[in-house]
């Protein structure tokens, strides 16, 4: 079995570790933060604390295994290390450099392999590790980052992500905005301690969500004269809720029933009983990690880097470069096998079915769709996200048939009690058959659409009902717009899906993409590959 000794220097955690995988123990761990005297992170600071702090962490890393010195030729031959893992990115170049450098030197000290890992995909093995799951979902929820990850045919793949900022800088954004020293998490957390809901943007755009409308509201209602309290109560029940959504709308898409949360936001006690509170409500797991391994730590480096290194997964040193931008669904996960994934098994026409918002009766000619209520979101919240998304989809569907688009007639409407009657169609959904001519035939319904000021708003392979033709389902987050940036957010979500609930998506967005081409306006298409570009990750500062 493999011992890992693991550094972190991604940007603000200057952090060593020893992982023994034959004991399954972390030996230690030792980090010492960048902390800012005002304002956010700083890129320069944070290299200079980085270039001072590493060398102590590691020192005392060695000093763990006895005293050993890696620049003494003596000891390195004894050092009982058989590989050096290092955060290679996403991150700070130049503090990612600094640990580059230093993992490299370490690794030919010692004359062992080196192992480069994506801090975000160690953020998520940290989690299935400790809890011990087979095959859960990840909700990473950091400083510069916030997405769902789901393991898919030998790649983490993205199903939901920020369009604009981390969830844990977006909270810091506000805090230094209000006065509060860095970090901002924990003094937000702690003034919403008896605060009030006010009303906030709330945007989940199918499996993305956005955080900077939601930060600069919350900004002016302080600058209006609201109360402290209320705004930071109402900043986190609103982002919280909006990251709870989406990791239910992640298991539901995928058929998961376990559920592991990484990143420093996750320190935050009311995010953690959301999710936990989520995951009870539809009979899945939740774990989340002690809390020396929730943030940004080397604990997770080298638990991940000993499970590379038993794969072989290692590089060599002239290919080690650091990534600043190194996403997880680009890293070829070598250290697991392929978990079996039936897509009909939840996708059957069983009575009743449950959606991630949704429990759904089946007649033999229509279904009962009701949306019941989520005990994580706050109760005035819920209640209005119930109604009035409700009312959009019997809107939008009827709006969506009369321009010639398939979908299910509504038979009923109860806004108040979120009930819709709806025509029963299809046997399937899209998980389940999911062809290139299927594909090609929802894309250029999505461009029909678009065409009459529509958009979808949750267009994932569950929300595609099929019976020899494909018929669309669940406008729940529909509107209406004439915004190109809206019309290319519904093919980012329809891709996304794609990725996550089949084996080689490749040839099935090649289609989506071609189709849509042909029925579309292409000013859709050169936007979507801007919103995909957005979502490569960016400094945290």
């Amino acid at each position: 079995m493999t011992t890992v000794l693991g550094l972190e220097g991604t940007a603000w955690a200057a952090s060593a570790a020893v992982f023994d995988a034959g004991a399954d123990d972390l030996v230690f761990l030792e980090t010492d933060p960048y902390r800012p005297a005002t304002g956010g992170i700083h890129p320069r600071e944070a290299a200079e604390h980085m270039a001072t702090a590493l060398p102590a962490v590691v020192e005392h890393a060695l000093d763990a295994l006895d005293g050993l010195d890696p620049t003494d030729p003596s000891d390195a031959r004894d050092a009982p290390i058989d590989a050096v893992a290092f955060s290679r990115g996403p991150g700070l170049g130049p503090c990612l450099r600094l640990c580059g450098t230093a993992a490299r030197t370490l690794a030919q000290a010692l004359d062992v392999p080196l192992v480069g890992v994506n801090h975000m995909v160690a953020h998520f093995e940290v989690g299935r590790h400790r809890s011990g799951f087979d095959d859960p979902i990840g909700l990473n929820a950091s400083g510069a980052n916030a997405h769902v990850l789901g393991y898919r045919a030998g790649r983490y793949r993205v199903l939901g992500e920020t369009m604009d900022t981390g969830v844990g800088n977006a909270i810091d954004k506000f805090a230094r905005h209000v006065g509060f020293d860095h970090p901002g998490g924990p003094k937000v957390e702690a003034a919403a301690a008896g605060g009030s809901l006010l009303d906030l943007p709330y945007v989940v755009k199918g499996m993305d969500f956005s955080f900077s409308g939601l930060t600069s509201a919350a900004q002016a209602a302080v600058d209006d004269g609201a109360d402290l309290a209320d705004v930071c109560f109402s900043l986190q029940e609103t982002t919280f809720a909006m990251l709870a959504e989406v990791a239910e709308r992640a298991l539901s898409l995928t058929g998961r029933d376990e559920l592991v949360l990484g990143g420093g936001v996750s320190h935050n006690a009311r995010l953690r009983e959301m999710l936990r509170e989520m995951c009870a409500a539809r009979g899945a797991s939740c774990f989340v990690p002690e809390p020396r391994l929730r943030g940004d730590n080397a604990g997770m480096i080298a638990i991940l880097g000993a499970a590379m290194a038993e794969a072989g997964d290692t590089i060599p040193v002239d290919d080690s470069a650091v990534r600043p931008d190194f996403r997880p669904d680009e890293v070829p996960v070598s250290w697991r096998a392929d978990a079996p994934f039936d897509p009909r098994a939840d996708a059957t026409n069983d009575d009743p079915i449950r959606g991630a918002e949704a429990v759904v009766d089946v007649g033999p000619t229509s279904v009962t769709k009701r949306r019941v209520p989520k005990g994580y979101r706050h109760p005035a919240l819920d209640a209005r996200l119930r109604r009035e998304r409700t009312a959009a989809e019997a809107r939008l569907l009827a709006e969506a048939r009369r321009r010639g688009v398939p979908t299910p007639v509504v038979r009923d409407l109860d806004p108040y009690t979120a009930t819709l009657v709806l025509a029963a169609v299809g046997t399937d959904d899209l998980r389940a058959t999911p062809t290139v001519a299927l594909v090609r035939a929802v894309a250029r319904h999505l461009a029909t659409l678009h065409a009459a000021g529509l958009v979808h708003g949750d267009p994932t392979t569950r929300n595609v009902r099929v019976d020899g033709r494909p018929t669309l389902i669940d406008f729940g987050l529909g509107y209406h717009s004439d915004d190109v940036e809206d019309f290319a957010m519904d093919l980012h979500v329809l891709a996304g899906s794609l990725a996550g609930t089949t084996d080689d998506p490749g040839p099935l967005v090649a289609a989506m993409r071609e189709a849509y081409a042909e029925a579309g306006d292409p000013a859709v298409l050169d936007r979507l590959d801007e919103v995909e570009r957005r979502g490569r990750y960016r400094s945290p500062v």
